[in-house]
């Protein structure tokens, strides 16, 4: 060993951990309400077993685990019969709470025809189900926000999008909520405030951004000079909403952007996205219905780009940081509160805790990359 050798750090290995062995206390939501409403049954995989979704008569959503506890009949694959489901195999008819309400050949009802009913929400046009392993049900204050003058006409339909990711833990998408800098290597964004605030079991992300010019291409981008304001909050683990100002050409458009997942297994979920926008004076329906539209593709295109480095990338328990990178280990500590018992939440994990990232470095830096990069593509063309 040399006496420069012996000076070296050591070398930064990764620690990949695992994936936790249970699914998230919470809140997830699993879509638009009305696409239940179907006069069909759903099955749905989610938490790693599966569950049926239908609407009885006065269009209430009920969900069940899948799987007749008579013979193992798919409840899914089953037909509605007024406010029941009744099993493919067998005609055993379940309610929305679980019990067995009828057998048609049979003289009565086993007094232990009992399947687990999951308690669910629907709330701003989505439908909800609630986990806990210890099977609590939901806390008064642990709760979906309700979007003030949703149903009155003043906001426009929802546009939504789902697909299923796999080979990646839903806690990538979690990690965002910290990470200023992706938002300008992957998304074309020009962060130039940013900053978290957790406490309890609300996780939040305020950041101001304006668009920029493609630096690995050169190409610029259609609105280059637009504001966004946006104030995005993970209503526990799986849940985000997000009200975003758009500013351009004197205009100001509000959204609210849904970006929510639950989990397939451990190693897949469905990720979800939605936008509405607030109707202005003077803009008529089908102008603000192509403006979410418009709005939701932007999105889709940013996770998928998300994706993209979700696909090739390694998990990491012992991410290597910089001031700039944001509370990562802090969101972590925070997001654990989900993968507890209720009694072991420490204090830690839920007080409140805020942090600002100076991005004053970064959008020097990165202007001046951006106007070389123009510079030399112009120079080539």
């Amino acid at each position: 060993m040399t006496a420069d050798s012996a000076t070296e750090p050591e070398v930064r290995n990764i620690e990949t951990g695992s994936n936790p062995t249970r699914y998230a206390r919470g809140w997830h939501c699993i879509g638009l309400a009305d696409s239940f409403r179907d006069g069909k049954p759903h099955q749905l995989k989610i938490f790693g077993t599966d569950l049926v979704v239908w609407a009885d008569t006065a269009g209430k959503l009920n969900v069940l685990d899948a799987f007749c506890r008579h013979m193992g009949g798919n409840l899914a694959k089953g037909e509605i019969k007024g406010d029941d489901i009744a099993c493919p195999f067998h005609d055993w008819r379940w309610g929305g709470k679980g019990r067995c309400t009828a057998i048609p050949y049979a003289r009565r009802v086993p007094p232990l025809a009992k399947t687990r009913s999951w308690i669910s929400l629907e709330r701003n046009g989505l439908c909800f189900v609630w986990n806990d392993p210890q099977g609590n049900p939901p806390p008064p204050e642990i709760t979906i926000p309700e979007i003030e003058g949703w149903g009155t006409g003043e906001w426009s339909d929802w546009t939504y999008t789902s697909f299923l990711v796999e080979g990646s833990n839903c806690r990538e998408i979690v990690d965002n909520v910290v990470d200023m800098a992706h938002f300008f290597y992957v998304h074309y964004q020009m962060p130039e405030f940013f900053k978290n605030v957790f406490e309890g079991h609300i996780a939040s992300q305020h950041m101001r951004s304006s668009g920029r010019d493609d630096i690995q291409t050169g190409v610029q981008l259609d609105m280059p000079d637009a504001e966004t304001v946006s104030d995005a909050s993970y209503y526990g683990p799986s849940f985000m909403l997000d009200t975003v100002y758009t500013i351009a050409g004197g205009n100001k458009v509000e959204t609210k952007l849904i970006n929510c997942h639950y989990p397939v297994t451990q190693d897949s979920f469905v990720l979800q996205f939605g936008t509405t926008v607030k109707r202005m004076e003077g803009v008529a329906d089908a102008e603000a219905d192509a403006m979410a539209t418009m709005f939701t593709e932007g999105v889709e295109t940013q996770f998928k780009q998300d994706i993209e480095i979700w696909k090739h990338k390694s998990r990491i328990e012992n991410p290597l940081l910089t001031e700039e990178d944001g509370p990562v280990y802090q969101l972590r500590r925070w997001y654990q509160q989900f993968y507890v018992d209720v009694e072991d939440v420490t204090e830690d994990m839920t007080k409140r805790f805020e942090f600002e990232v100076d991005t004053t470095r970064a959008r020097q830096n990165w202007a001046v990359e951006v106007k070389e990069n123009l510079a030399r593509t112009t120079v080539e063309q």
